[in-house]
């Protein structure tokens, strides 16, 4: 997976945010302050923008940019959240010109560790690390099973979706939704599903 994979990854990424921006609008009325599907579409097109402006060399470049652009660009807990995994994938891939699906797997556990070290939330809490943290896992767990990249990637959009579904019946114990107690119940947690079509994006750029 070269510098090009994951360029492809965020224009998937910023294909589906816009896709499905009212819906993550939706979700994100039920239990939060209405703006996230606003604010993921404006941060990664502001992205897209970023990576065309200035073309990086390497995954590990091109991903530390996309994350200072999003902390830059999107409002609310969500920019300094994604912005924080993306950079610390990068920062993980360090100057590799590629990156194995066991790279990538260390990526994304130094990306989960540092959504957690800056929101303080585990899994249960009804937050992005719902989706994150399995679908981490589940590559890891598919790069020691030695599965195919395309498998792997597969395994970690199915764990990550699942992840974000098994949400609806958790009462928020992190962000705004935690406000609203038992009133959070019911609702599917706008970041869970947000992370779970970053990983249907990393799928859907391992199958370009």
């Amino acid at each position: 997976m070269n510098t090009q994979f994951f360029a492809a990854w965020i224009e998937e990424i910023a294909t589906a945010v816009r896709a499905q921006r009212d819906h993550l609008t939706q979700l994100d009325a039920a239990i939060g302050d209405a703006d996230h599907g606003a604010n993921l579409d404006r941060g990664f097109t502001a992205a897209q923008e970023a990576l065309a402006g200035a073309s990086p060399q390497t995954p590990g470049a091109l991903l530390v940019l996309v994350g200072s652009t999003l902390i830059r660009k999107v409002g609310g807990a969500s920019g300094p959240l994604y912005g924080t995994a993306f950079r610390e994938m990068g920062k993980a891939f360090g100057e590799a010109p590629e990156i194995s699906p066991a790279e990538l797997s260390t990526g994304l556990n130094a990306a989960l560790a540092g959504v957690q070290r800056l929101g303080a939330a585990a899994e249960g809490d009804k937050t992005m690390v719902d989706a994150l943290a399995p679908a981490a896992e589940a590559l890891a767990q598919a790069v020691r099973d030695g599965l195919k990249p395309e498998e792997a990637l597969e395994a970690a959009a199915a764990a990550a979706e699942q992840g974000a579904r098994a949400t609806v019946p958790l009462q928020a114990r992190k962000g705004r939704a935690s406000y609203l107690g038992p009133r959070s119940v019911g609702h599917e947690d706008p970041g869970a599903a947000s992370t779970a079509l970053l990983f249907g994006a990393l799928k859907a750029a391992a199958s370009r």
